[in-house]
Formats: C-alpha cells, sequence, structure tokens
C-alpha cells in the first residue's frame, strides 16, 4: 500500500509539471489537489512506520542520546523562533532565541554528565518462575567525587537465543553471512529501577521486583543507564559492559486442578515387613560392625548390657513419573504466515502465535504437577519425548527438571506425522511397577499408544 501511495504521488507530480509547461492549468490544478492528497496518505500511512521502524533499528544501535517527544517539538520551536528573529531583526525575538538555545545546550549537556562514572550491579536468586515477581537488588555507584546524579534509570539487555529461529529457513533462499546479518535475535529489554538521587562517591542499593512474562533463557548482554534531567529534550543513554551470565525463567506454577490430585494410590503410607529406612520401628539387635551408631538404642544397651541396634521397617517407594509429549499440529492460520510475518513475531520479543502460548500451557501443566509432588515428598522423573530423566527428590531435582521445561520448543507435525518413541514407553512400562504416570500430550486418542492409555493418567491442553 505505501509503495502504490508513493508512486501514484510522483505520476501526479509528473502530470502537474506536464499541464504547466502544455499551459493545461485546468489539469494542473487538479493533478496537483490531488498530490496533495497523495502528500497526506503517505503521511498517514507510509511515515509512521518508517518512524517505528527507524527508532527500533535507533534503540539497538549504541547511541548516546535520542530526542523525546518534548525535545522535537522543543526544536521545532527553536527553529521558529530564529526564522522569524532573522526575518524581522526583532531584537526581543533575539533575546528569546538566545534564551531558548541555551537552555537546549545547557540542558544536553548536564544530562549526558549525569551519566559519567557510574557502575551498576545487579544481582538475582537462583529460582525465577515466569509470570511472579522475582526480587533483584540493583545497586548504582557514582565515582563523581564533587557532583551528584539525577534521575537515572536502569536497564538490563540481553538475548533469548544466540542465532533466529528463521536463521535456517533464511539460509535456503541467500547466503550464510547475508542471512546472519538480516536475521539476528532481537535484544530485549528488562527495566530493573529508577534512582532520583545518587550523592557523590556513594552507593544506593535498592530492592525491587520484576516480573519476567515468559519461561526461557535470557543471557545477559551488558547494562543502560539513561536519563532525562534536567529538562527532558534528550534521553541521554549509557551502554555497560556485563559479566557473562545466563538467567533461566522457569515456567508458570500454577494450583493443581482438584480431579488430578485425586490419586488412586497410598505409596509412601504403607509400611513393608522388611529392613529398610522408613521411620518405623521394625526389631531390635545386637550390635555389628558394619552398623550405623545413629542407630544405637542407649536405652535398651543399658539395660542388657550389650550394644543394642534398632532396625526401621521400610516403605513403599512413592514413584511419579510426568511424561511430556511436544509433539502439536500446526492451525491453517500457522501454515499460512509468511516468513516475513514470522520473522516480524520473533522481532517484537512476545510469545503471540496460538502454538506458543497453548505448547506453554502445557509446559506450565507439567511444571505444576513436578513442584506439587515434590511438596509431597515424592521421587519424581521427568521424560521429554525420549529424554528420559532420573528419579530424584527435593527442590535441586525440581530445578534440574524445571530448566529442561524452561529451554524446550514445540515440535510441529501433522496428524499421524510423527509417532512418540517406542523406547520411552519400553522405560515406563517394563522397568517400574511402582511409578504413578501422568502423561502430558495435545495428541488425540487415536494418536495415543493404547499402553498409556491404560497405565497412565492422560491429561490434554
Amino acid at each position: 500500500m505505501g509503495l502504490i501511495v508513493v508512486l501514484g504521488g510522483l505520476v501526479l507530480a509528473g502530470v502537474t509539471l506536464w499541464a504547466h509547461q502544455t499551459n493545461n492549468f485546468r489539469l494542473a490544478g487538479i493533478a496537483a489537489t490531488a498530490s496533495l492528497g497523495f502528500v497526506l496518505l503517505i503521511l498517514i500511512f507510509v511515515v509512521p512506520p518508517l518512524a517505528r521502524s527507524a527508532s527500533a533499528e535507533a534503540s539497538q544501535l549504541d547511541l548516546p542520546f535520542e530526542f523525546t517527544t518534548g525535545g522535537a517539538v522543543y526544536l521545532g520551536l527553536l527553529v521558529i523562533v530564529g526564522f522569524a528573529a532573522w526575518n524581522t531583526g526583532n531584537n526581543l525575538l533575539f533575546i528569546v532565541l538566545a534564551f531558548l538555545t541555551s537552555a537546549f545546550i545547557v540542558g544536553f549537556f548536564i544530562g549526558n554528565f549525569c551519566l559519567k562514572k557510574l557502575e551498576v550491579k545487579m544481582r538475582f536468586p537462583e529460582a525465577i518462575f515466569a509470570e511472579e515477581p522475582t526480587p533483584l537488588i540493583v545497586s548504582l555507584f557514582n565515582k563523581k567525587r564533587l557532583f551528584p546524579t539525577y534521575s537515572i534509570t536502569t536497564e538490563v539487555r540481553g538475548k533469548e537465543r544466540e542465532k533466529s529461529l528463521m536463521l535456517n529457513e533464511i539460509k535456503k533462499i541467500l547466503p550464510a553471512p547475508i542471512a546472519e546479518k538480516i536475521v539476528r535475535p532481537p535484544l530485549l529489554k528488562h527495566t530493573l529501577d529508577y534512582f532520583y538521587y545518587l550523592p557523590h562517591f556513594e552507593t544506593i542499593e535498592n530492592k525491587t521486583e520484576h516480573i519476567f512474562k515468559y519461561r526461557g533463557r535470557f543471557i545477559i548482554k551488558d547494562f543502560e543507564l539513561s536519563t532525562r534531567f534536567p529538562f527532558g529534550f534528550f534521553r541521554h543513554r549509557r551502554r555497560l559492559s556485563a559479566q557473562e551470565a545466563e538467567i533461566i525463567v522457569f515456567p508458570k506454577i500454577e494450583p493443581i486442578e482438584s480431579e488430578i490430585l485425586h490419586l488412586p494410590f497410598e505409596i509412601g503410607k504403607r509400611v513393608l515387613p522388611k529392613k529398610g529406612a522408613g521411620q518405623d520401628l521394625l526389631t531390635l539387635r545386637e550390635y555389628q560392625p558394619q552398623d550405623d551408631l545413629r542407630h544405637v538404642d542407649w536405652k535398651a544397651t543399658a539395660r542388657s548390657q550389650k550394644v543394642i541396634v534398632r532396625d526401621f521397617a521400610a516403605e513403599d517407594e512413592r514413584r511419579v513419573t510426568v511424561i511430556f509429549d511436544t509433539r502439536i499440529q500446526q492451525t491453517s492460520e500457522e501454515k499460512n504466515k509468511t516468513l516475513r510475518a514470522r520473522i516480524e513475531e520473533e522481532q517484537k520479543g512476545e510469545k503471540l502465535t496460538k502454538i506458543s502460548q497453548k505448547f506453554d500451557k502445557g509446559v506450565s501443566v507439567t511444571a505444576s504437577i513436578l513442584a506439587y509432588f515434590t511438596d509431597e515428598q515424592a521421587e519424581i522423573r521427568l521424560i521429554i519425548d525420549d529424554e528420559i530423566g532420573e528419579f530424584g527428590f527435593g527442590k535441586t531435582h525440581l530445578h534440574d527438571c524445571l530448566k529442561r521445561l524452561a529451554l524446550i520448543e514445540p515440535k510441529i507435525c501433522e496428524d499421524n506425522e510423527e509417532k512418540f518413541p517406542d523406547k520411552t514407553l519400553e522405560e515406563v512400562f517394563l522397568v517400574r511397577q511402582n511409578s504413578y504416570t501422568f502423561f502430558i500430550t495435545t495428541q488425540n486418542d487415536k494418536n495415543i499408544a493404547p499402553e498409556i492409555n491404560q497405565r497412565a493418567k492422560v491429561l490434554k491442553y
């Protein structure tokens, strides 16, 4: 549409010129009026997208400053006053022009000076969950020995991945060096905190909260400090290098629905008549060299004059296996999307597609089940397609599972195109007997193996 509008305006301008040369003033007037209409269309439909694209490109560059909206208006006012003063020779206008110009210049240099000699540090917790407030500690050090600093916004910049998801498709069309320059993963910004005043040669440490919208990886590239001080005409910014670090945002943990919790098992609650590591006493016996001294029953030892140890009864093991099926069918809307539309979606840095939203919902359900049974002190295991994890207890093992979930991507497939790995089915249903299994998938019943429907609780997202 923009191309048509621009070409139409050029054609009408040519018609106007030709009409003037042939003394056809009526045609020239009509063409000139129409060309003005096309100019209006260009201002409405062409200029704003170009301005947004230019602004997005400029934000990725290491430019020291940019004009704010107020600064652009002020600059326009400055040009108008300057032209009026030059045109009229009025002394009062020259005085106003001098005042406006001095304020413009002073504001520029003071804002730039505020960002000099600053250092920023950030500390974040080990476990970060999507859509939950994450406590962050941000400290800013002003190394200037005489002057304070005002109105500083701190941001951290980084990427979700090293290479674009569309790179392989672009390489089929263009040479690899050109493709890597055209499609690059977007630089994302997270605002950390705002410091309104920082005394000279002092450090201020603030505890703030930030919400990461989506699960996944965030590779820290650098910090960005910015200020609009003193008049707001410019947004000065300065990039500070950061120590290379990687933040893993775990999937969102949600409450488990009631029908999922009603499981027909009492695993972990039944005492078995054999020696084990349970809590109930099984028998007392004499001490043997390989016994643990912590199991010595000192009261029984005092009564019998022999070293007596306690044997405890074993408990049935409580094992829960969660299988996540990454196969997901592509909708007709997604199939019809052009490569350019998908590149634009990636550059926006947001998961807007229906497939990604649906897939993240399944990831969140899987993470919630693992977190619930970890709190129940069950032994859990996560299987993602053919990647079979180990059983384990506790928060450390849970975080390992959540990290795997945070980094997975959907496997796009057609009906009956991708089959679930037989290796996983053999491991789950032939090796372990006392493991209750959840199978989380988007597939229809016809695409799910009969063994899974019989022995596992199937959850669809």
